[in-house]
């Protein structure tokens, strides 16, 4: 079924959207986020992909400027932020998430509308994960946004703006109607739900063992690796 789905997008490629998540999809998890990227096969295949499709877009939790750097393939539309750039007023709560983040003792990945706190490589990941999760709870009583993902706690501001919301946004603009979206962790959810009602979609899944069961559940295709998202791209 899933290799009719992607035969079925390739056939029409100029209806089609072609949508990805970087980390943990398009480049391998790493223990410090500032040393990942996309392999140089990958790029490759993203390149030959934008000239095909009518949009290969890169939706990440890093600003749009990182994840731009971190993929390192131009011509693609970079979505940052979980969509949070795409809605101005997230720039009204970026005083107060700093300031919060700010008062947090643990070394802090700074977005801009966002920022994170990675307990990936800790002597003791659980109590780590304890830790923050008092950290969670704090930043919610403060009016913030807090959830959990591969090994980091994520803070944003209090919007209805996720990865789901920016690609209904760019599908829209552009008026496709056949999309796929390939992910690895909870955010991600939000993005195979936006595809639901198209005339196509191909919702795939990048499976790891730290990644939600949920999303697997949800998905057309999953795939093992990074690696092995690769050959979905060069089916397309």
């Amino acid at each position: 079924m899933a290799a009719d789905l992607l035969a079925q997008l390739a056939a029409s490629p100029e209806r089609a959207a072609i949508l990805l998540d970087v980390d943990g999809t398009l480049a391998p998890i790493v223990e410090r986020p500032e040393d990942a990227g996309v392999p140089p096969e990958t790029q490759a295949e993203l390149e030959r992909l934008a000239v095909r499709y009518a949009l290969v877009a890169c939706v990440s939790g890093r600003a749009s400027a990182d994840a731009a750097a971190t993929v390192g393939v131009e011509g693609l539309v970079y979505v940052g932020t979980h969509g949070l750039e795409r809605e101005p007023e997230a720039e009204r709560w970026a005083g107060a998430l700093h300031e919060f983040a700010a008062g947090v003792t643990w070394p802090v990945e700074d977005k801009g509308l966002s920022v994170s706190f990675h307990y990936r490589g800790a002597l003791d990941e659980e109590a780590a994960r304890a830790e923050l999760e008092s950290v969670a709870a704090a930043a919610r009583a403060a009016g913030l946004r807090a959830r959990f993902g591969r090994k980091v706690l994520e803070l944003l501001p209090p919007i209805e703006a996720n990865k789901g919301t920016a690609i209904r946004r760019l599908l829209a603009e552009r008026e496709l109607q056949r999309a796929l979206y390939a992910g690895d962790d909870t955010t991600d959810l939000d993005a195979f739900a936006a595809l639901d009602g198209l005339e196509l979609a191909v919702r795939v899944a990048v499976a790891s063992a730290e990644g939600p069961p949920k999303l697997h559940a949800a998905a057309d295709l999953v795939v093992p690796s990074p690696a092995a998202l690769l050959d979905v791209l060069r089916a397309l």
